[in-house]
């Protein structure tokens, strides 16, 4: 069976599954029962990299990377097809659960609506950030000027090259406009649409005009024009996160008003241009401002707590990132850096979370040394995915879920590595970037005293790292269960029998194969190997008709020896192995 199909089981079946989501690593349930989900019989399915039990009947599972993959395979299959809605009852008691949605559902409501607004774009953000690395480790290096500075005119080929991040970050409130206004119910292309508008080059260009004048608001200097006798403020936009969410906080509920209001014959016309006849003014004339003035008034917070002591904030901020990432209270820190850059030109807050990043990597090198040499092959597997990630990826998800909040010691010995990074940025006067990125060891470049940050996070990696390898991070009890498994595995001295279930379509496709491979008297053999391929044994290659497999639904057949052929069967292939072996069996 596939990882997929395994998930839906182990959660408790189809039927079992209300909803599903992910993040950038995770699978996010929301289970009609919880309880009888086991988190061991999860954790060891081909694939997974951990399991987390949430209130309110709410299961997350920990996969890396490929968590997209997994979840369209789960939404494909037949049983997913069948989900029954909710009945009110069961509305009713989910609303009343325990934890922090049963009792407090809209603070639980507002960090989804975060997260979910940034998630689809992070593999954007991600690829966006390598570039503006690569710009930065060019400007080191005395190829290029200061990249980051529009007084520095640069060569056309690298004003080009610099145009290839620009591409995701200008555009940044439109790519959050059209998830947010998706993640309340909205129609994500008027959401778009509408934070497009003060987006257009003209609304920029109405600055420009001689109407046009100045005047301070909330102790800033601002340009302002009259509209019809209103004043509009005009802002660059580009870049900004908290006025598209702000607005899709407005249409999302516009929206559900305007639907109850119209009849349904009359939704698809009116109710998106009613949307936008209220919120196209409403975002340019009040929305937008308020959202430069929310963001602006929480990174003045910040940038004084940082003015006061650079000290005290550089080790403050690795401390506490372990506990907000959990909680999803980092993604208001996120739209604070991207804020900062948009406005200072800099960022003074991803140094510091660089050092919490790495030592959090540095904790999951800790297992994965650990998991080595007591032959633990489920924890070596999950940790060497969970360090692929961070120091790759700078993804921290798939060790925090996967590993660090599963063992309590570990987080003692984070924090340490957390305090060593943030002491010596610190020392240091504190770090910059002039991009937002992902703090990865491809970013380093990034930052403007790469030595001084390269010192902070290899300082955080090993302080946890070696902790984590001289004190152990496991009970007695964990460390003996762990090296009896790997015992075990290595030993391998009694398989268990394994029952393979061949379908109907895959028992016809099984006899099809065997034909054109030129009966069952020509197979003298068939195995299951590579996943994806079975090698069938034949007494005569000429019997073989390569066509007829192909017609037969087969991706590919090729010979790799006299009277030795190996088929392309795909991710199926164990059933069809099976198949043809019981076809030949029963000839």
């Amino acid at each position: 069976m596939s990882t997929a199909h395994d998930i839906v089981q182990a959660v408790g079946g189809a039927g079992n599954i209300v909803s599903l989501s992910h993040c950038a690593t995770r699978l996010r349930f929301q289970l009609r029962d919880a309880s009888g989900v086991d988190v061991p019989t999860v954790e060891s399915i081909k694939g997974v990299m951990g399991a987390v039990p949430q209130s309110g009947e709410r299961f997350q599972v920990i996969i890396g990377g490929a968590v997209q993959n997994v979840y369209n395979e789960i939404n494909s299959l037949p049983e997913m097809a069948d989900q029954k809605p909710l009945s009110d009852e069961e509305i009713k008691a989910a609303a009343r659960a325990g934890g922090v949605r049963g009792r407090f559902d809209w603070i639980d409501s507002f960090f989804e609506f975060l997260s979910d607004s940034f998630r689809p774009i992070l593999g954007a953000l991600l690829g966006a950030s390598l570039f503006i690395t690569f710009m930065s480790l060019m400007s080191t290096l005395g190829v290029i000027g200061n990249w980051a500075d529009p007084r520095v005119t640069l060569p056309a080929s690298w004003q080009f090259m610099n145009l290839l991040w620009q591409s995701v970050f200008v555009f940044l409130p439109l790519m959050v406009a059209y998830n947010a206004s998706k993640k309340l119910g909205a129609d994500p292309w008027v959401g778009f649409a509408i934070m497009g508008l003060v987006m257009l080059p003209g609304f920029t260009a109405l600055g420009g005009i001689g109407e046009a004048y100045q005047a301070t608001v909330a102790g800033s200097e601002v340009t302002l024009i009259d509209i019809f006798g209103v004043p509009l403020t005009i802002f660059n936009y580009s870049s900004q996160v908290f006025p598209p969410l702000l607005m899709a906080a407005v249409l999302g509920p516009l929206y559900r008003i305007l639907k109850r209001i119209i009849p349904e014959n009359l939704h698809l016309i009116f109710v998106p241009f009613l949307s936008m006849l209220i919120m196209l003014p409403l975002t340019a004339f009040l929305i937008g401002p308020i959202g430069v003035y929310v963001g602006a008034g929480l990174a003045s917070v910040l940038q004084a707590i940082n003015s006061f002591s650079p000290f005290i904030f550089a080790i403050v901020i690795p401390l506490a990132y372990p506990f907000m990432v959990p909680l999803g209270l980092h993604w208001p820190i996120n739209a604070i850096m991207l804020l900062n850059i948009s406005q200072n030109g800099f960022d003074y807050i991803q140094g510091p979370m660089g050092a919490w990043n790495f030592a959090c990597f540095g904790a999951t090198a800790g297992v994965l040394f650990l998991a080595w040499r007591d032959r633990d092959i489920q924890m070596r597997q999950t940790a060497t995915g969970a360090l692929a990630a961070g120091l790759l990826g700078g993804i921290s998800e798939p060790s925090l879920y996967g590993i660090h909040l599963r063992f309590k010691k570990i987080y003692p010995r984070l924090l340490a590595g957390c305090l060593v990074g943030g002491v010596i940025i610190g020392f240091g006067g504190g770090l910059k970037t002039s991009a937002f990125v992902f703090t990865s060891l491809l970013t380093i470049p990034a930052f403007d005293n790469i030595g001084l940050y390269a010192l902070a996070i290899g300082a955080a990696f090993l302080t946890s790292m070696l902790l984590v390898i001289f004190t152990d991070y496991r009970t007695a009890e964990q460390k003996a269960a762990a090296r009896r498994g790997g015992v075990d595995a290595v030993a391998e001295p009694t398989p268990e029998p394994r029952v393979i279930v061949v379908d109907d379509v895959q028992v016809n496709q099984a006899r099809q194969w065997v034909t054109a491979l030129g009966g069952e008297e020509n197979i003298d053999g068939v195995e299951w190997i590579a996943e994806t391929r079975v090698r069938v044994g034949v007494k005569d290659d000429s019997l073989v008709d390569v066509e007829a497999l192909q017609r037969a639904g087969l991706a590919g057949a090729v010979r790799v020896t006299p009277n030795v052929w190996h088929l392309v069967a795909g991710l199926e292939a164990e059933q069809y192995a099976e198949g043809i072996r019981r076809r030949v069996a029963s000839a």
